[in-house]
């Protein structure tokens, strides 16, 4: 693997570890609660991601002038 490949995984992996930190030390240091917190935030994310998805898109309808065949 390319040296600058390794980097980016490192630096991804120390900032994963700080974000995981900042999460329990929010959570007054009780990685429990960071787990339950953050399970709450993601439900919460899919229902505001379902909303915004049209009606149509979810039924298959398709709009314009790219209907491409899909299989």
């Amino acid at each position: 693997m390319p040296e600058a490949a390794v980097s980016k995984l490192q630096s991804d992996a120390l900032a994963l570890e700080a974000a995981a930190d900042q999460a329990i030390a929010a959570c007054g240091g009780d990685a429990r609660e960071a787990v339950k917190a953050l399970l709450i935030a993601n439900e919460f994310l899919e229902r505001e991601m379902e909303e915004r998805v049209s009606r149509g898109y979810i039924r298959g309808v398709k709009h314009g002038r790219f209907n491409t065949y899909s299989g």
